[in-house]
């Protein structure tokens, strides 16, 4: 128990970190739970809450922080529209509930940004458009479009289509794989509680809370109690889950108390709260990831090409002399200089088939080529990992 106790002895000591960590972010992620945003009694939109919010999120831009928002909320806003009885849903009606809801929910946040100047754009995603990795690269390069045309992405689950089989269950995890698909480095979940603790701090008042979590042990994992609300579904065991997802993919995460008038202000101001240090940063994360991956195909670049790429350029397909293996958008590939070395790896912007028929030719051509408007670039720098 030394490690934990030396961990919970931090209390109060990361506070100006945390702070610090939240005010230096270039990109976040804020996770929003529906008994944060619903009222569970009446079930009613907290629309005073949700407009302190939003100025929390006008203030970060401001500072020059991209945000996204990943809120829960549609089935616990259409239940009640329903007439619902209180209590676990089934699938179908939960899915008619998501349905009702969603409309009231972008709604209300389409008015909460825009009294800040702000504008909404909404997403909506399954487990599914995350894990295969084309659906993965088409969100990513949406939610990187939105942010660079000022937009604040709404994330939620599409309720409306999930099935037990690909539901997400809680918006803990999507927020994490949301914030590595838009390369996040900062993620804030926020909660009912104010962090992890030793122990449930509802039934056990010995129970300490642990400012900074620098790795995340079986030990740490056994102090998620998991219990939720009837709003929302999740519980401290996911969001250990949600935690483990970012913090791998370089992203920190914190957990936070989000029942106050200006959440993120408050933890600015050194509002107690759990932070999980990254174990790298987004981008070497990612390159990582890609390094670590089967190639599905070999892509020959020329000398120039060689050149640029080793500057840290990404892959024009002007440079690219050859084209082999079979393999779709967003699949692997290696990368072989002019004498056949293996210069690095990438996830390829076209299938090779496409890559075939514009490989050596200029970017502007791509369209008339292809026969519509395509990527300027065969693998972009992003995605691209360079052995030497």
């Amino acid at each position: 128990m030394a490690a934990v106790s030396d961990a919970a002895s931090k209390a109060g000591a990361t506070g100006a970190t945390g702070a610090a960590r939240l005010l230096a972010a270039r990109r976040l992620t804020v996770k929003i739970g529906s008994a944060l945003l619903v009222d569970g009694a009446r079930g009613e939109l907290r629309r005073d809450w949700l407009a302190g919010v939003a100025q929390d999120l006008a203030e970060a831009r401001a500072r020059g922080t991209e945000v996204l928002v990943v809120s829960s909320g549609s089935i616990a806003l259409g239940r009640r529209v329903l007439a619902l009885a209180p209590g676990p849903l089934p699938l179908e009606r939960a899915q008619a509930a998501a349905a009702v809801g969603q409309i009231r929910l972008a709604q209300a946040w389409h008015e909460a940004l825009a009294a800040q100047g702000m504008t909404a754009a909404q997403v909506l995603l399954t487990l599914e458009d995350t894990r295969d990795r084309r659906r993965y690269l088409n969100g990513r390069e949406t939610l990187a479009a939105l942010l660079s045309l000022g937009a604040t992405p709404v994330v939620n689950e599409n309720d409306t289509v999930a099935t037990d089989e690909i539901r997400f269950g809680d918006n803990d995890r999507l927020a994490a794989r949301v914030a590595l698909m838009a390369g996040a480095d900062a993620l804030v979940l926020l909660s009912d509680v104010d962090g992890l603790y030793t122990a449930n701090p509802r039934q056990d008042p010995t129970a300490r809370r642990i400012d900074l979590v620098e790795r995340i042990t079986p030990q740490i994992e056994a102090m998620a109690a998991g219990a939720g609300t009837e709003a929302g579904t999740g519980g401290m065991r996911t969001k250990l889950l949600a935690a483990k997802t970012a913090t791998r993919g370089g992203c920190a995460m914190a957990i936070a108390r989000g029942d106050v008038a200006r959440p993120l202000k408050a933890l600015i101001d050194g509002a107690p709260c759990t932070w999980f240090a990254p174990e790298s940063t987004p981008l070497a994360a990612r390159k990582q990831w890609i390094a670590g991956m089967k190639p599905l195909g070999r892509v020959h670049v020329d000398a120039g090409a060689a050149a640029a790429l080793a500057a840290g350029r990404s892959l024009l397909p002007a440079g690219v002399t050859l084209v082999e293996g079979a393999f779709e958008r967003g699949d692997p590939v290696s990368i072989h200089g002019p004498d056949g070395a293996a210069l690095g790896a990438a996830l390829c912007a076209y299938s090779a088939d496409e890559a075939r028929i514009i490989a050596g030719r200029r970017s502007a051509e791509i369209a008339r080529l292809l026969g519509y408007p395509g990527r300027s670039v065969l693998a972009h720098r992003d995605d691209l990992v360079m052995w030497r």
